[in-house]
């Protein structure tokens, strides 16, 4: 058999895939005939009610001179890691607002910053295709800065997030420009696994964010700008578990719901979805409608501790907290007294879910508690 003929017959192979696939598609559509919010409502459950103080800004982290791109938590909830268009990382005491650590980066174009399981370390990735690792505990240099501990290099596109695997200060996974992620050995500085690239059932664009499934930590998934999220085993990189259909438009931001059966995701096209892991179905979408044909981007998403809500930041300064059960704003941070004044860039949670910071183009944090009646939610 020639190769023109073998060619003819996999271009054929292909259609009748893709054919089945869309069949396929079209009946579980079929048989989905509610959704989280409908079942909801047909069992009389009524919204979260929010008052005026029951989530107020009670901080402003003010530091950085450029862009705020990325924030996260300690898992002892009382520090902050931001990485800003500054070339600057600063680590912040969130219950006081002083910094503990401002470092100078190598590369001033950063995109994403992660604190280490630990604490002890803090990883960062931008436009120099590289994820670099600082041990705070290493002393300064001669210029007053701390030095790079690791370099993660293998990435042949700009780093877009970078996520440390729970529990495990000794390996992370990172998202790139160059449509793969890699699970990186922080200890010897080498990749363990690549999921994508020349693989077919990879992202077919620019990947741009993760999520580790907190419940299963070999589970991730990823958001790229192809419109689809992949669910990814590291036992298995050759091949995703399962693909994400739905959005419109990049897929800016992933993010695992609580009990690690379903995952969130934020797009350019406006919408929040929460998909479940394990039938691949999408179980609610959360859009609001605005008047004008501009619709706001999602750029950061994140649930509360019990995953009756779901913050997400938008393009325009909003900052929405949805009723994921009904599929209601409960509440926009956006319109309160201290907001951001611009793009919110980033989200992130503490880790006993008492309070919210968000990172924003107007080159601050704001952290957000809740008060009043409501505790933890």
């Amino acid at each position: 058999m020639s190769v023109a003929e073998l060619k003819e017959r996999h271009v054929a192979a292909m259609e009748t895939v893709n054919s089945l696939r869309e069949r396929l598609k079209q009946k579980r559509l079929s048989l989905l005939d509610t959704d989280v919010a409908g079942y909801a409502r047909l069992q009389g459950r009524t919204p979260v009610s929010f008052g005026p103080t029951d989530l107020v800004c009670c901080r402003t982290l003010q530091g950085h001179t450029g862009k705020v791109y990325s924030l996260d938590w300690t898992p002892e909830k009382n520090r902050i890691v931001s990485a800003s268009q500054d070339g600057r990382l600063i680590v912040w005491n969130a219950l006081t607002s002083q910094k503990t650590h401002t470092i100078k980066l190598p590369c001033a174009w950063v995109m994403t910053c992660a604190f280490s399981p630990t604490g002890q370390s803090v990883a960062c990735g931008g436009l120099d295709s590289v994820c670099s690792i600082f041990n705070l505990n290493s002393p300064m240099d001669k210029d007053v800065d701390l030095p790079v501990s690791r370099m993660l290099s293998g990435h042949k596109g700009y780093v877009s997030s970078c996520q440390y695997v729970p529990d495990e200060d000794t390996h992370l996974i990172t998202s790139s420009g160059d449509h793969t992620c890699i699970l990186w050995d922080i200890t010897t500085g080498l990749r363990t696994s690549v999921f994508g690239g020349e693989f077919q059932s990879g992202h077919t664009a620019d990947v741009l964010s993760v999520s580790i499934n907190g419940s299963n930590s070999r589970m991730f998934v990823s958001g790229s700008c192809d419109a689809t999220a992949r669910l990814w085993d590291t036992r298995v990189a050759s091949r995703a578990v399962r693909t994400f259909h739905g959005h419109e438009g990049d897929v800016n931001t992933v993010r695992f719901f609580p009990d690690g059966n379903r995952f969130g995701t934020g797009s350019d096209d406006g919408t929040c979805r929460l998909f479940d892991i394990r039938t691949g179905h999408q179980l609610q979408v959360y859009y609001q409608q605005h008047g004008d044909n501009d619709v706001p981007h999602v750029t950061s998403i994140v649930f509360s501790i019990s995953g009756r809500l779901l913050f997400a930041g938008y393009s325009n300064g909003d900052c929405y907290v949805w009723d994921t059960l009904l599929a209601k704003v409960v509440l926009n941070l956006g319109s309160l007294q201290n907001s951001h004044e611009a793009r919110i860039s980033c989200l992130g949670l503490s880790a006993d879910g008492s309070a919210l910071c968000t990172g924003s183009s107007d080159t601050n944090l704001k952290i957000w508690a809740f008060g009043g009646h409501r505790r933890v939610i």
